[in-house]
């Protein structure tokens, strides 16, 4: 079990938490949520250890493992010995035996002793399979077998997260703390993760903005809010539920109690001055009595997020004849045709560094239109939100003005509706771009697309660095445009919304798969895994 006594934390005269008591007990699967900013990965280095709250205190089972966010700390060691490295006692116990084995017949019978100890701790931590563990999970998060033994300094990006995420996973700890596991992982590896902490049975605590792994993994929530920790039974779509049947009957009750004070205060005010002095001031302490506690604003805040296809494209939107690419002599993909039409919702799919990035910028290409190989179609007005779309940002402006800059005959209170309805109120307009979070730098590149009423969106990675609520919001807006998109998503569920997908089953190898999301996964299952 880990509980949480009397924690509070603040930064800079804002209260994240105060007052937290919580309990997370084995066999239970928690789901920590929240908006971004709310503190979730400032709990978990709590609940961790890695940073000190300003009162209360938290304990942990002494074996408690968590997804290192230090992706250079263990340069020095191979892949396996990283993952080794999740079990402190036997990796100790592995580093001694080697050191005394290494002085070959030159050892004291003290050593000796101690050899025999270590060999007792070694198979009391299964030790003897541990080489055959790691590799299970190292495969199952999708990291092939000639990276097993190799430099972590030579392993890249989102693979290093991977063995990371194998060695938090490694050794059978009482309690497992994940911030945002599912990052750098496809789908098939999402599954495979799903179904592996299904079967685990100590304490997990999960924080991530993949809606369909919380409903997958969670048994709780755990939600962040009202600068507590509320937990709520069941999934997350069980919290969002649970959560607005509880704010709508607060409300409620909020409602009639002022109704009550303003009849009681109307009876004050007439009888006053009167001969009713006793029933005026029984009504007095009624209205005393019945004063609404203030009801503290919940942190959720959903963006309101719609795309207008403006005036209309041609119906075929988009051909595409024998494209190919490679970097040197490493094929992305080869020979790619197809035809897609007006209303088409394409997501794009694969693993990290396949190649979907690139197939984006192949259909923007202009060389590629020149040589034929794409053709968009009549009337196309194309959106883009690019990986590395806060570069389109300038900075030196503010919110507001950057925006309406980009449609410089809307009216000023037409862009200030667009900025409102994507969380940007008041003096969030005034906000100077450079110091733009991630979050809100996606929504104001979103504001912009929105504003500019394109039909046809190329969106890649749309939702790094969105919170729950606000990918929840995007997909609803995917389903209701009445445009074409293209989007290169890893969320499930945002690719849920596509009726075809342009897709990697394996490296160099691209298909246009005419059908949803779940049907593909069963193909996939069915054509790949099974035949490896």
């Amino acid at each position: 079990m880990i509980t949480v006594s009397d924690v509070t934390k603040g930064y800079g005269g804002r209260t994240l938490f105060e007052g937290v008591n919580v309990a997370f007990s084995a066999g239970q699967a928690y789901g920590l949520t929240g908006p971004n900013g709310c503190g979730k990965s400032t709990m978990m280095k709590i609940l961790i250890g890695a940073e000190e709250s300003d009162s209360g205190h938290v304990s942990r089972p002494e074996r408690t493992a968590w997804l290192r966010q230090d992706h250079y700390a263990f340069d020095e060691y191979t892949v396996m010995d990283t993952v080794f490295q999740g079990n402190q006692r036997l990796w100790d116990a592995m580093q001694r035996k080697e050191a005394i084995y290494a002085k070959g017949d030159d050892i004291t019978d003290e050593e000796g002793e101690l050899l025999g100890e270590l060999e007792c701790v070694v198979a009391e931590e299964d030790g003897y399979t541990a080489d055959a563990d790691a590799a299970i999970l190292l495969s199952g998060l999708g990291i092939g077998e000639e990276l097993h033994y190799a430099p972590m300094s030579e392993v890249q990006g989102g693979m290093k997260v991977r063995v990371l995420l194998a060695q938090s996973l490694f050794g059978k700890p009482d309690a497992m703390l994940l911030d945002e596991p599912t990052n750098h992982l496809d789908m098939e590896s999402i599954q495979w993760l799903e179904d592996f902490l299904s079967r685990y049975d100590g304490v997990l605590v999960v924080i991530s903005h993949d809606r369909r792994f919380l409903n997958a993994v969670c048994t709780q929530i755990a939600d962040i809010d009202y600068e507590t920790i509320i937990l709520y039974p069941g999934n997350y779509d069980d919290m969002v539920r649970q959560k607005a049947q509880i704010r709508g009957r607060l409300d409620k009750e909020t409602a009639e109690k002022h109704k009550k004070i303003a009849q009681l205060k109307e009876f004050v005010q007439r009888f006053g001055a009167g001969s009713r002095a006793s029933q005026v001031r029984s009504r007095a302490k009624q209205i005393e009595r019945l004063r609404p506690d203030e009801i503290k604003r919940s942190n959720i805040a959903r963006p309101y997020i719609r795309f207008s296809a403006g005036e209309q494209s041609g119906r075929d939107v988009l051909e595409v004849r024998d494209l190919s690419h490679a970097y040197d002599d490493h094929v992305i993909f080869s020979g790619l045709n197809t035809m897609v039409h007006r209303g088409d919702k394409v997501a794009i799919l694969g693993r990290n560094g396949i190649g979907k990035t690139t197939l984006v910028r192949a259909l923007l290409d202009p060389k590629n239109e020149e040589d034929g190989k794409v053709k968009w179609g009549h009337n196309t007005r194309i959106g883009y939100f690019g990986h590395d779309h806060r570069e389109e940002i300038t900075p030196g402006m503010t919110v507001f003005t950057w925006l309406a800059a980009q449609r410089p005959d809307m009216y000023e209170q037409d862009v200030r509706a667009v900025l409102g309805r994507m969380l940007f109120s008041g003096e969030d307009g005034q906000k100077p771009t450079a110091t733009l979070s991630g979050g809100e730098a996606a929504r104001l590149k979103m504001c912009e697309l929105i504003l500019n009423e394109y039909n046809v969106l190329l969106l890649d990675e749309p939702t790094d660095h969105l919170d729950l609520e606000s990918i929840s919001a995007l997909r609803d807006a995917i389903e209701a445009y009445e445009g074409t998109v293209f989007y290169v998503t890893h969320d499930r569920d945002l690719a849920s919304a596509a009726n075809r997908l342009f897709t990697y089953p394996k490296p160099g190898e691209l298909i246009d798969y005419d059908g949803g999301v779940d049907a593909y996964l069963a193909w996939y299952e069915s054509n790949y895994q099974k035949a490896s």
